[in-house]
């Protein structure tokens, strides 16, 4: 079922699924691979959108898995129901991913980024579930997981004409501006882009059945005097949010913690350096060294505020 930013069903879904628990590994496929955005990933969109001050919209993929092909000869048994009068005894032949498969995902992410990279948009080469579109000075994001797509730009014409796109070659549905996705809540506003996890914490109270718990009062002494200090400068202005934060055991071995520290947070940087670059953030002129482009140091991404 879908549902919204509440948790309630919007739209009730039903396809033909397969026994893909049954494909055997090297026979029946080979690469199942799939690249999917990463809640960091997500964040730094959202903190790029509310730096460029434009708004974030979503939309949704109907059926995505179907407009993938198979490689891989697959059969499947006719659906109860559904058999063939004449034919009982045959199978079908699969040309089109079905859920269920494996190289479902895969079929899926490579049909939607060929026909990207064939309309002239970029891929993140460290992220690559980001699509980055320039014009001129406009610059159009894509961020991708599996079928529901989030995109923004400097220029709103460039949304419409990605919708236009879009609708061209797959169905679709529009889903407005972005307030619900992967489990955030997004408020976007003219001071800034909000995230909350409100859904997400009510389902964990209902989980444990403390929906109806009362909250405590926090204790204070309410005989010492409260002033405000309107010299004083803001300890919290709520400008910088984390967007990565791991705990991990590191593959190096560190003499200290500040050590530790500061191996987290040039993994982070590195990260955090590539990313800005390609979405055109920052300009920085310094040669890359071999180590900073290597995807695999991507799960060491660690504390990076926006």
């Amino acid at each position: 079922n879908k549902k919204d930013e509440r948790g309630i069903v919007i739209r009730n879904k039903e396809r033909l699924v397969a026994q893909g628990h049954i494909q055997e590994e090297g026979i029946d496929y080979e690469e199942v691979f799939a690249p999917v955005a990463r809640i960091e990933a997500i964040r730094l969109f959202l903190a790029y959108a509310s730096f460029m001050d434009f708004l974030v919209y979503q939309i949704d993929v109907k059926s995505a898995f179907l407009y993938g092909t198979i490689e891989k000869k697959v059969y499947v048994c006719q659906p109860p129901g559904f058999e063939d009068p004449e034919n009982p005894d045959k199978v079908y032949k699969v040309v089109k991913a079905l859920y269920g498969l494996h190289q479902a995902p895969r079929a899926w992410y490579e049909t939607l980024a060929t026909y990207l990279l064939k309309n002239r948009f970029q891929r993140g080469t460290i992220d690559q579930t980001l699509f980055i579109k320039k014009q001129q000075k406009d610059i159009l994001l894509i961020q991708i997981y599996v079928d529901d797509i989030i995109f923004g730009a400097t220029n709103k014409a460039l949304c419409q004409s990605f919708e236009k796109l879009m609708e061209d070659k797959f169905q679709m549905s529009s889903m407005g501006e972005l307030t619900f996705f992967l489990g955030l809540q997004v408020k976007q506003k003219k001071d800034g882009i909000f995230i909350s996890q409100d859904k997400y914490v009510a389902k964990i109270l209902k989980k444990f059945r403390l929906s109806k718990g009362k909250s405590a009062s926090t204790l204070i002494d309410a005989e010492k005097p409260l002033l405000k200090d309107s010299d004083g400068e803001d300890d919290d202005v709520h400008t910088y949010r984390l967007i990565s934060w791991q705990c991990k055991k590191q593959t190096v071995v560190a003499t200290s913690s500040i050590e530790a520290e500061y191996v987290a947070a040039a993994s982070g940087c590195c990260y955090l350096r590539n990313v800005v670059i390609e979405i055109a953030v920052l300009n920085i002129l310094i040669d890359s060294l071999p180590i900073t482009t290597n995807g695999i140091q991507l799960t060491h991404a660690s504390f990076a505020e926006s």
